[in-house]
């Protein structure tokens, strides 16, 4: 809603019980009214779609994506032919092959998606991710020539290598051949390499820069799955297909927080559907572990199954995450399930003490500073980028967060929209400030030495305060419209979903119920609060707010029984025994009208 070109606050809220003013998402109503009218959808879903970018005429195509209509041909990526071609060699000539991983969820689903697919065509891949703690981020030469006395001849990395010139220049020089697979963002000068795929080179056409690694990992398989066909190597075996695996693709893309948009929400969409069938056994066996009995969404993805398979690679073994994807043994996949559950609670606990520092470090600076950085001595390394990523929500601005053991800290950094974090952490990296780092858009990890980390500071803030404009307002919050109590219903719900899957790039759509009255709240969980809702239409709705007990909006739900509230959140659904209803999440709230 606007006036005189300027956007008027969302039922006149300036400043809500959480501090922020609610703005409309929506700036041209036109295109949502043209929606309902082509789509036949109700106003309310035209209202969502228009805001995320939908235009009339692609509205039906939207609702319905087809990764085979969204996927590109792998050969237009540069390189792709080249990796392809060395990969059926080795294939055909029977040659060990090493998948050189990561230790977060992107590159544990890339490296099990590798391994899946060699061992389908008859390979006998080799498994190796680095220790967070002695060897650090990407390939190292002794790792790459210690996998060449193991009797590799090819060894693949994924999810990393784009910056890691030293290590893979001794590895040419040693004779072994390397595939890079990666997707953070490439310096002028690229590393010595048999092939490198990946979308953020400087010469790429940057039509699939928002692709996390296991989507370029996927195009790999079915580039070579196809130079392996027309090799004639499924004439007497038979043929693999790669949809069976867009279950791990789901889990990379969403757990790398890149935007679920394009290709990505085709990937995610259709992955999800292949999770739901539970045929990888590690990713079942993880459900199983966390209690999941509901067929996961987005959520489940990225804050159930994702930290369990991160918590290997946080705080125990690198490898875990890769091995529990990629095994066929359930037995095994069941033992590594309950070894991450266990290392995941060790995680939290480590988590919670570093928050806790960091944010009392945070809350000392100043708050004009485009960028929240602090560094600390003995973080867990494991943990910062969680710490960050808490940092980020909490003051609404990209936060970086450095631990230090002796002379050099480790940093992991998280963005929000419009601030470029990995180009600025390249940039650093340029000038001289880092060891090493990069990064993607929204998240990037850096090392710096302790007499370097002002100026890094310095320079960090600098850039961002150039970028921060673009970025969205930290004190708004983006509401899609307004709903009735008795509008929620299971059938809106559905609708909504199909614009979906929802998360990075593409927000859940957040609503406001206005004038409702809470009749009912009780303190649950830890430190949440679930209520019971009741609107001027006579409609009842259940209701949760996460991690709010303890602060105003928790004693606006608990302490004011019948006072009218405007109340944002986000519809969800709520399996129990079973049966499906939906709930409302509420994110903030605003008194109607004062007493």
């Amino acid at each position: 809603m606007t006036a005189g070109g300027v956007k008027v606050p969302v039922l006149g809220v300036e400043r809500s019980i959480g501090g922020r003013v609610w703005r409309a998402r929506l700036d041209d109503e036109r295109r949502a009214q043209a929606i309902a009218e082509q789509a036949g959808v109700p106003e309310i879903v035209a209202r969502v779609l228009a805001a995320r970018g939908v235009e009339p005429d692609t509205c039906a195509r939207y609702l319905k994506p087809s990764l085979k209509a969204d996927l590109p041909d792998p050969s237009s990526f540069r390189d792709m032919d080249r990796a392809a071609a060395r990969l059926v060699q080795a294939i055909e000539r029977d040659e060990r092959i090493a998948i050189f991983g990561d230790y977060d969820v992107d590159g544990a689903t890339s490296a099990a998606l590798l391994i899946r697919f060699l061992k389908a065509v008859g390979a006998s891949p080799m498994l190796y991710v680095p220790d967070r703690i002695k060897e650090g981020y990407g390939p190292n030469a002794p790792a790459l020539l210690g996998l060449k006395a193991a009797g590799a001849g090819l060894v693949i990395t994924v999810d990393c290598g784009i910056v890691a010139f030293e290590a893979l220049a001794a590895a040419a020089d040693a004779g072994l051949d390397v595939i890079v697979i990666d997707h953070h963002l490439a310096a002028p000068e690229l590393p010595k390499a048999a092939a490198i795929i990946n979308p953020n080179r400087l010469d790429e056409s940057g039509a699939h820069k928002q692709l996390a690694a296991i989507g370029v990992a996927f195009l790999l398989v079915v580039a070579t799955n196809r130079a392996l066909r027309a090799a004639g190597r499924f004439v007497d075996r038979p043929e693999p297909n790669p949809i069976a695996w867009l279950d791990l693709v789901a889990l990379g893309t969403v757990c790398d927080v890149v935007p679920l948009t394009g290709l990505n929400r085709a990937f995610v969409l259709q992955g999800l559907r292949v999770m739901a069938r539970r045929g990888n056994l590690g990713i079942a066996a993880l459900a199983d572990s966390a209690r999941l009995e509901e067929p996961p969404g987005t959520y489940h993805v990225g804050f159930v199954l994702g930290p369990r398979v991160n918590a290997g690679g946080r705080v125990g073994k690198s490898d875990l995450g890769a091995r529990l994807l990629a095994t066929e043994d359930a037995v095994e996949a069941g033992a590594i399930a309950v070894e991450l559950e266990r290392l995941n609670a060790e995680r939290r606990a480590i988590e919670a003490q570093v928050t806790e520092e960091a944010e009392a470090a945070a809350a000392g600076q100043d708050a004009a500073n485009p960028l929240v950085f602090v560094a600390g001595k003995g973080w867990h390394p494991g943990v910062i980028g969680i710490v960050a990523s808490r940092l980020k929500e909490r003051f609404g601005k990209p936060a970086f967060v450095i631990g230090f053991e002796g002379a050099l800290g480790k940093g992991s950094g998280r963005s929000v929209p419009g601030v470029d974090l990995g180009g600025a952490v390249t940039a650093a990296r340029e000038a001289g400030l880092l060891v090493n780092g990069g990064g993607h858009t929204m998240a990037a990890g850096l090392t710096v030495e302790a007499d370097k980390v002002a100026a890094l500071g310095e320079f960090l803030k600098a850039r961002m305060a150039r970028s921060i404009g673009s970025a969205s307002p930290s004190g708004a919050l983006a509401i899609d419209g307004a709903l009735a109590i008795r509008a929620v219903t299971t059938e809106l719900f559905d609708l909504l979903e199909a614009a979906g899957p929802f998360g990075a790039g593409n927000s859940a759509p957040c609503f406001v119920l206005p004038a409702v009255r809470v009749v009912r709240a009780d303190p649950v969980g830890a430190n949440h609060v679930r209520c019971i809702l009741t609107g001027g239409d006579g409609g009842r709705l259940k209701a949760i707010a996460f991690r709010v007990g303890d602060g105003p909006l928790g004693d606006a739900l608990t302490q004011q029984l019948g006072r009218p509230l405007h109340l944002v959140g986000h519809l969800r659904a709520n399996f129990w025994q079973g049966v499906r209803s939906i709930e409302f999440e509420i994110k903030d709230a605003a008194y109607a009208r004062p007493e």
